[in-house]
C-alpha cells in the first residue's frame, strides 16, 4: 500500500486515540503518526524509519518477521529523553505493506509500582527496629535473666515506648492510605478556617504539649471580622495543623515562640503560616520534606517520636483541599510553613 492510499480521515481519527499511533510500511518507513506519538518519540517523524526512534531489531523488516502472515507482537521500550518514558509497542499488520504500531505509555504504572515497592520496604524497615527491640526484651524477661525490679521496670518502659511507636506508625500509614485514596474527592462543606486553628492551639496547650513554648495566633488581615470560609473537612484540617504545630514545637529552640499567622493578600485566598525558631532545614532538603519516611535527622526524629509520614499526610490532605504549601527556612533561625487556601462564600 502506498502513502497516498492512506485516507486523510485516518489521520484525523488517530488524533482521538489516548495512545500514540505510528503507521509504517514493511521496511519501517513512517507514513503517519498522531500527536501522542510525536510527544513520545520526537518531531518530524514522517518519512523516517521507526528504528531511528525505537531501536528494536524486529522492526527493521516487518514482512521478514511476519512468518505466519499475520504479524502481531508486543515490545517494551524506554525513551532516552529526560522523562525516561516506559512504552509498550503493539505491532499489528493492517494490510499488505502497512503496519500499525500502538504506543502505550506505562510510565505511571512503572512509577506507581516503584512507589509501592519503596513503601513496603520502608514500612518493613520502620517496623523491624521496634519489633526487634520488643522481641529481645521479652526473651530476656521470659528467661528470667533480669532479677532486679528497677531494671525490669526500665525494660518494660522501653517496650511500652516501642509498642506506642509501632501504633503511631500504623495509625499514620492508615491515615496516609485514606487521604491518598480520597485526594481526588473535593470536600463539599464550608468551614471557617479560623475555627480548627484555634481549636488545635487550645488542644495542644491543654494537653501540655507546648512545653515551655508560647503558642501565638496572629490575624493580620485588614478586617479580622471578615468571614474566612474554605471548602474543607474540619477533621482533616485539624490534622494538618496538629502535624505542623507539633513539628514546630519539637524542632524549636527552648523557650521560643511558635506563631500561627493568618494573612490575606488577595481576595480569593488566605495564607496561613506556622513559624518557629530552631536549627532550621537545609535548602537541599526542602523539596523532599513531604516524601514518605523522609527525615532530615533520622535519629532525632525517632527520638522525638516521629514516624516520617506526618508531612506526607499533610501534603495529600492539602491536595484534596486544592491548597498549596511552601516551606522556607534559615539555618539556626526561622522556619515557615505557609499554606494557601482558596476562599469560598459561606
Amino acid at each position: 500500500m502506498s502513502k497516498k492510499s492512506i485516507p486523510n480521515n485516518i489521520n484525523n481519527l488517530s488524533q482521538l486515540l489516548e495512545d500514540g499511533l505510528v503507521m509504517c510500511d514493511s521496511f519501517g518507513s513512517i507514513l503517519l503518526y498522531n500527536n501522542l506519538a510525536k510527544q513520545y518519540l520526537g518531531d518530524n517523524l514522517k518519512g523516517k524509519n521507526i528504528c531511528n526512534f525505537v531501536p528494536i531489531d524486529e522492526l527493521k523488516d516487518l514482512n521478514k518477521n511476519n512468518n505466519d502472515g499475520i504479524f502481531s507482537d508486543q515490545f517494551s521500550f524506554q525513551t532516552e529523553d529526560v522523562l525516561k518514558r516506559s512504552l509498550v509497542l503493539k505491532v499489528k499488520k493492517i494490510d499488505e505493506d502497512l503496519f500499525s504500531i500502538l504506543l502505550l505509555d506505562m510510565t505511571l504504572q512503572r512509577n506507581l509500582e516503584k512507589v509501592r515497592r519503596d513503601f513496603v520496604a520502608n514500612v518493613s524497615h520502620e517496623l523491624r527496629s521496634p519489633l526487634t527491640s520488643l522481641v529481645g526484651f521479652i526473651e530476656t524477661l521470659l528467661n528470667g535473666d533480669v532479677k532486679d525490679e528497677k531494671i525490669q521496670k526500665k525494660f518494660l518502659n522501653i517496650m511500652d515506648e516501642e509498642a506506642k511507636r509501632m501504633n503511631r506508625l500504623i495509625d499514620d500509614i492508615l491515615s496516609l492510605s485514606k487521604v491518598e485514596t480520597e485526594e481526588h474527592i473535593t470536600p463539599n462543606t464550608s468551614i471557617s478556617i479560623i475555627n480548627p486553628i484555634q481549636y488545635v492551639i487550645s488542644s495542644i496547650k491543654e494537653r501540655g504539649l507546648s512545653k515551655n513554648h508560647n503558642l501565638i495566633f496572629e490575624d493580620l488581615r485588614q478586617n479580622v471580622n471578615d468571614p474566612c470560609f474554605v471548602i474543607g473537612d474540619i477533621d482533616e484540617i485539624n490534622q494538618v495543623f496538629v502535624n505542623l504545630l507539633e513539628n514546630a514545637i519539637k524542632y524549636s529552640f527552648e523557650s521560643t515562640d511558635v506563631v500561627v499567622r493568618i494573612e490575606q493578600h488577595i481576595q480569593e485566598e488566605v495564607v496561613i503560616s506556622v513559624i518557629n525558631k530552631g536549627e532550621g532545614i537545609p535548602e537541599k532538603y526542602l523539596d523532599r520534606l513531604t516524601e514518605r519516611f523522609f527525615r532530615v535527622d533520622k535519629a532525632r526524629s525517632r527520638e522525638l517520636g516521629g514516624t516520617g509520614l506526618g508531612l506526607a499526610i499533610v501534603k495529600h490532605i492539602l491536595i484534596k483541599h486544592r491548597a498549596t504549601m511552601n516551606v522556607s527556612s534559615i539555618i539556626n533561625d526561622k522556619t515557615t510553613f505557609s499554606i494557601n487556601f482558596p476562599l469560598t462564600n459561606n
